[in-house]
C-alpha cells in the first residue's frame, strides 16, 4: 500500500476565515479564532493521520505591512510557508474587494506546487457575487483550483479535503502518526488566555499583550499553570486588571474553562499582568516569546 504525506500551507490577509478553515479541517481548535484582525501571531501545524496518508496544515499569522518587528517576525512564517508547502492552500472571502499584498501574490503565481484557492464565507455574498470573485481570481491566478466554501457553516469542506487527497504526494509520515501538532501544551494555554484578552478587550490593548508561562505543573487530577501578561505600557495595565481586578478575573474564568475542556482535566490557573515596554519592537524579547 502506498503512503502519502505532505505539507499543506495555509494563507491569505487577515480575517478571510484561515484558521476556522484549519481547525475544520484538522477536528481540533489549535488555531485561536476572533473576529479581530491579526489573531495568529504563529505557524500552527495540524496533523491529519489515515492508514495510508499524513496531512501536516499549517495556519500562518494574515499578510500585513509591518509595523513592529513583531510584525517583520510573523511575516517570516508566512514566507517560509510559502516555500516549503507540498500544497499551498490561499484563502480569500466574498468581502475582499481589491487585491492586496500583489508581492505576495506574485510569489504565489510562480510556485510550482498546486495551489487551491479557497472563497470563504460565501454564505454572507449573493451567486452574481461569487461568480464575479471566480471570473476573477481566474485571471490573477490562472493555475488555482478554484473552490468556493463557507468555514463557519462547514459547506464544501469535504471538495477541499478531496483535492488535497488527490494532490498529496507519496511520501512516508513526516510524524509520528499519533502526533496532532507539533506545538507544546504550554503554547495551547498561552494560546488560550491569549484569545480570551482578544475577546475581553478593545482596541490597541489584545495588539499590545504577549503570554509567558511562568509554570506548567500537570498531575493525575489537576493542571496547575502560572501565565504572566505582558502589556506594552502602564496604562494597559490597569485595563488588563479592571476595576478590583474584575476584568482579569474574567478572563481568567474564561480561560480555565476552556483549557479544562481542551486539556481534559481540572485546571488551577493564576494570571498576573506585567507592563513589558515595547517588547513588540525589541529583538530579545520577541526571541524570548517564540517570534524569532
Amino acid at each position: 500500500m502506498t503512503h502519502k504525506s505532505g505539507f499543506v500551507n495555509i494563507l491569505g490577509n487577515p480575517n478571510v476565515g484561515k484558521s476556522t478553515i484549519m481547525n475544520a479541517l484538522v477536528g481540533e481548535n489549535l488555531s485561536i479564532i476572533t473576529s479581530k484582525a491579526q489573531t495568529t501571531r504563529h505557524r500552527i501545524m495540524g496533523i491529519v493521520n489515515g492508514e495510508d496518508f499524513q496531512i501536516v496544515y499549517s495556519d500562518t499569522p494574515g499578510i500585513l505591512d509591518p509595523n513592529y518587528k513583531l510584525h517583520e517576525s510573523m511575516m517570516k512564517f508566512v514566507r517560509r510557508a510559502i516555500t516549503d508547502a507540498d500544497i499551498l492552500i490561499y484563502v480569500t472571502d466574498v468581502h475582499e474587494e481589491s487585491l492586496k499584498n500583489q508581492d505576495y501574490i506574485d510569489k504565489i503565481r510562480r510556485l510550482d506546487v498546486p495551489l487551491l484557492l479557497l472563497i470563504n464565507k460565501i454564505d454572507l455574498g449573493t451567486q452574481d457575487k461569487l461568480e464575479q470573485l471566480v471570473a476573477r481570481w481566474k485571471e490573477i491566478l490562472p493555475s488555482a483550483i478554484i473552490i468556493p466554501l463557507s468555514a463557519k457553516e462547514k459547506f464544501n469542506l469535504d471538495t477541499v479535503f478531496g483535492k488535497i487527497m488527490d494532490l498529496l504526494p507519496e511520501s512516508p509520515p513526516y510524524y509520528p502518526k499519533d502526533s496532532l501538532t507539533d506545538k507544546s501544551e504550554r503554547f495551547f494555554a498561552s494560546e488560550i488566555i491569549r484569545e480570551k484578552v482578544f475577546l475581553n478587550y478593545q482596541k490597541e490593548v489584545p495588539y499590545s499583550t504577549e503570554i509567558e508561562i511562568e509554570e506548567f505543573t500537570e498531575s493525575e487530577k489537576i493542571l496547575r499553570i502560572r501565565a504572566i501578561i505582558h502589556v506594552a505600557r502602564d496604562t494597559q495595565k490597569g485595563i488588563i486588571i479592571g476595576s478590583r481586578g474584575s476584568a482579569l478575573k474574567r478572563t481568567g474564568t474564561a480561560a480555565r474553562l476552556d483549557m479544562e475542556e481542551f486539556f481534559g482535566k481540572k485546571v488551577f490557573l493564576e494570571l498576573y499582568v506585567k507592563v513589558n515596554k515595547d517588547w513588540r519592537s525589541k529583538d530579545y524579547q520577541l526571541k524570548r516569546f517564540g517570534y524569532k
